[in-house]
């Protein structure tokens, strides 16, 4: 298997192989290009991200400044956007639904490190060269969610449609739909109902 390979089948892999470096300098070199457009842009903009981001049919509302790992492992569904500071370490597939909402500064991290440390530690190849193993897991924002401001997901964490994730959260494990989850680590504090609706005025 190539690095590639192995990266997107959650095994571990050395993240410095040079097709996956390569893959990387190209995305940062267009999230930068994305970061120093402006609203005026659209059509700019519009174009860059149709690179960045090739697996999304239409790409989503991106305020930058924006950072991608691949982007090419990052699936928007439509009506989805995410505010200022956007971090998407999209080491393995990430999926955000349809009608998503993500706050400012919110990270979605599928990167994962060995526990033990002469598992993730510096090694030495015998040509003379340093690297390190890592491995990942994919993220899932099902439709319809709202990540409020500074959150954090990890790797392989499902958020369940329907659901909101209070501001400053870090979410370690699955939240199911429809829920209203907070804290460090995320909790859910009780199930959305009717009861949330708000009644506008005529």
């Amino acid at each position: 298997m190539t690095e590639l390979e192995k990266m997107l089948a959650g095994q571990l892999y050395d993240p410095s192989d040079p097709e996956l470096s390569r893959m990387r300098l190209k995305t940062r070199k267009l999230a930068r290009r994305y970061n120093l457009t402006d609203e005026d842009e659209p059509a700019v903009q519009l174009a860059i991200l149709r690179e960045l981001l090739p697996a999304c049919q239409e790409p989503p509302l991106l305020q930058a400044p924006i950072y991608f790992d691949y982007g090419c492992n990052t699936h928007f569904g439509k009506f989805s956007g995410a505010n200022f500071n956007f971090t998407c370490l999209d080491v393995c597939p990430v999926y955000i639904g349809d009608n998503v909402m993500i706050g400012p500064n919110v990270t979605l991290a599928t990167p994962m490190h060995p526990l033990l440390p002469e598992e993730r530690n510096v090694r030495q190849r015998p040509d003379g060269s340093w690297y390190n193993l890592e491995y990942a897991k994919p993220i899932t924002i099902e439709d319809d969610c709202w990540l409020a401001s500074n959150v954090v997901v990890c790797g392989g964490v499902t958020v369940g449609r329907g659901s909101v994730i209070g501001a400053g959260s870090v979410v370690t494990r699955d939240i199911p739909p429809h829920s209203l989850a907070v804290g460090n680590p995320c909790r859910v504090i009780r199930r959305l109902t009717e009861k949330d609706r708000m009644q506008l005025n005529p």
